[in-house]
């Protein structure tokens, strides 16, 4: 497996070893121990599957507070997502920064959302399947989330009109959520 450092700090891009011949592919989608060694030590609790059947579905962007902060790691197996994380760590260089990252059934690429980031993403195929692993379950209490269309990140979505849960169209700006982090560093 090779794993890629993001510009921010955490965010790991995962290319893992694939053995493909003529009858398909094989690929460990993670173990603990190798994760471990490559600088991934999350111990994960909770796998995540969700399926949008059309392109323009955004999902996001979500984080949960402290104590119940979640580190994710997302992979495609159906389609394809243009992936978002933001850096929320109050006090980090990178703060309110954010990349994005092509992930496909077909490019098998993982993503590691460490906990601190608020994360989202936007089908760019249709009937797209994204299967993510979390380190702390889910808890409705610490969820929140951040706009997708706050004009202060200037997210460069690949839709103008994106299809959204009532629940997302009308997360705060990071501005307005700001107050509710406990993710201080320095």
């Amino acid at each position: 497996m090779k794993v890629i450092e993001s510009r921010l700090q955490g965010v790991k891009l995962i290319e893992p070893a694939v053995h493909e011949d003529e009858r398909g592919f094989f690929l460990e989608s993670y173990h603990v121990d190798r994760y471990a060694a490559n600088g991934i030590p999350q111990y994960f609790v909770q796998d995540n599957h969700s399926f949008s059947k059309e392109v323009g579905v955004l999902r996001g962007l979500h984080y949960q507070l402290e104590p119940r902060a979640q580190s994710k790691l997302v992979r495609v197996t159906a389609g394809a997502i243009w992936d978002v994380v933001v850096d929320i760590r109050q006090g980090s260089p990178t703060y309110g920064q954010w990349e994005s990252f092509e992930l496909s059934a077909a490019n098998k690429r993982q993503l590691l959302v460490p906990q601190g980031f608020a994360h989202g993403f936007c089908t760019i195929a249709t009937n797209t399947e994204v299967q993510y692993k979390v380190d702390c379950v889910y808890s409705k209490m610490h969820d929140r989330g951040i706009a997708w269309d706050d004009a202060k990140l200037a997210i460069q979505w690949p839709v103008l009109f994106p299809i959204l849960s009532n629940k997302d169209a009308n997360h705060p700006t990071l501005e307005e959520a700001e107050n509710n982090f406990v993710y201080r560093i320095g």
